[in-house]
């Protein structure tokens, strides 16, 4: 074989090797990059299911969770399941939580003891889980409660009504008096007699039994009177005398003769 023919065999050989490997590259690159993504992917997936588990375990933490009631001032119906020195015991998301007696009601209570079981509604006030101390109220509830009872009343009273009631507090300006229906107003000192009164506890005492007249309602306060009940019982009847026929003369003489010339 002469040299040009060899020449020519290893240049064929040589254009055949970079054309095949050319032909595999693409084929490998795409291979690579197919990896990749399926790599990222799967790393993606790791990384959400580990956040999920995250929040699930923030979600089952208790106290992460009266957190949340106390930021939301969620209402928690609960029932009283001790009694300690100055409040109450309840459980809350497995969590031991105390009330105290200031926070139990809105009046003084006697005796803790009466709670014992009783079903209350709370929320939570105060959270500390390094202290692990979680206290709860129910005095908030109550007085939202009882503010919407008394705007419900206050709402159906009519001024004119006359009404029986009991003298709550005495001050230097009036009368505070808690009527029959729940509702409390106040008998300005102007308003307790048609006599001249300097000060309520000159003719008043707390405890007294009065009947008050509604004389005014506004801005949630109402304005109660006495006096306006004894000026009706003391307002003397008018009489009208209507002289008889027989006296009444209508001649030109009945009209002359008293006059003088």
């Amino acid at each position: 074989m002469s040299e040009e023919m060899k020449e020519e065999l290893q240049t064929n050989e040589t254009e055949g090797q970079t054309e095949v490997a050319a032909e595999a590259q693409p084929a490998n690159e795409e291979t690579a990059g197919s990896e990749t993504e399926a790599a990222k992917e799967t790393e993606a997936v790791s990384e959400e299911t580990m956040a999920d588990y995250e929040d699930h375990f923030d979600d089952a933490n208790p106290w992460n969770r009266v957190t949340e009631y106390m930021e939301k001032k969620t209402i928690l119906p609960v029932k009283v399941e001790g009694v300690v020195n100055g409040g109450v015991i309840v459980m809350v998301e497995g969590l031991r939580g105390f009330v105290p007696a200031s926070k139990l009601s809105l009046t003084y209570i006697e005796d803790l003891e009466t709670y014992l079981l009783k079903d209350i509604e709370v929320q939570v006030i105060d959270v500390d889980q390094a202290s692990n101390r979680l206290v709860l109220s129910a005095r908030e509830i109550l007085k939202a409660k009882e503010k919407k009872a008394r705007e419900e009343q206050i709402a159906n009273l009519k001024v004119g009504t006359v009404l029986e009631g009991t003298v709550e507090t005495l001050q230097n300006y009036g009368a505070f008096v808690k009527m029959e229906n729940g509702l409390s107003g106040l008998v300005h000192v102007s308003q307790i007699s048609q006599k001249r009164v300097k000060v309520p506890s000159d003719v008043l005492n707390v405890g007294d039994k009065v009947t008050v007249k509604v004389i005014g309602i506004k801005d949630g306060k109402v304005s109660l009177s006495m006096k306006a009940l004894e000026e009706a019982k003391s307002e003397p009847e008018e009489k009208v005398v209507i002289p008889k026929s027989e006296n009444i003369g209508t001649s030109l003489g009945d009209l002359f003769k008293n006059l003088k010339i």
